[in-house]
């Protein structure tokens, strides 16, 4: 396996790596027709996509899902979410991937019956986001305006671009659940053997 770092990650270079991943690319140019509020395309689709190029693996090489994030703190109920969900496999169920959206205003009234540690609530889509466990993997992409397709698209790395590109896996402060990140960091060793955790 073949890994190439680039020198250091810029958001234009950010973009233009992920969007070599085509369902990436598709789901950026629809997101806006789900006319979510504050909507991200987020985590392992992209990061992942970006090991993958660097290990001369096809873009969409392992990629297990594709997760979007958004904010309606308006309607806080499963119901509301199943429904987004629902749409959204209408949407993009021909591309053939999972694609799984997520009320990160509603986040706090799950996590702690799921994970066994309380979870604050959120203010905006970018603070879940920021709670990434590893820092590295906090990445987000939010499509321009509906139409526009990856036009106009905005890139929300809250622990910057260059630990990604060198594969330096590190502990989020916000989110410090040790035995958690080091299963995390042992799953993408296995598929990405040059990562090192700090």
């Amino acid at each position: 396996m073949i890994h190439q770092p680039r020198a250091r990650g810029t958001p234009e270079q950010f973009i233009s790596d992920v969007l070599h991943n085509r369902f990436n690319r598709a789901i950026l140019e629809r997101l806006g027709v789900l006319g979510l509020p504050d909507v991200w395309l987020v985590a392992g689709c992209l990061f992942q996509t970006v090991w993958n190029l660097q290990a001369g693996l096809p873009a969409e090489a392992s990629i297990h899902d594709y997760d979007v994030f958004y904010f309606d703190a308006h309607d806080l109920s499963e119901l509301a979410e199943t429904h987004v969900n629902q749409r959204a496999s209408a949407l993009f169920g021909d591309l053939g991937v999972p694609v799984e959206v997520k009320n990160q205003a509603r986040v706090h009234l799950w996590y702690e019956d799921y994970f066994g540690r309380p979870y604050p609530a959120l203010r905006d889509a970018r603070e879940g986001i920021d709670r990434f466990l590893v820092g590295c993997t906090a990445v987000g992409m939010q499509p321009g305006s509906a139409g526009d397709g990856t036009r106009g698209t905005t890139v929300y790395a809250p622990y910057g671009l260059d630990a990604l590109y060198h594969g330096i896996l590190t502990r989020n402060p916000e989110t410090d659940h040790g035995p958690l990140f080091q299963r995390k960091c042992r799953d993408y060793q296995a598929r990405w053997p040059w990562l090192t955790i700090a």
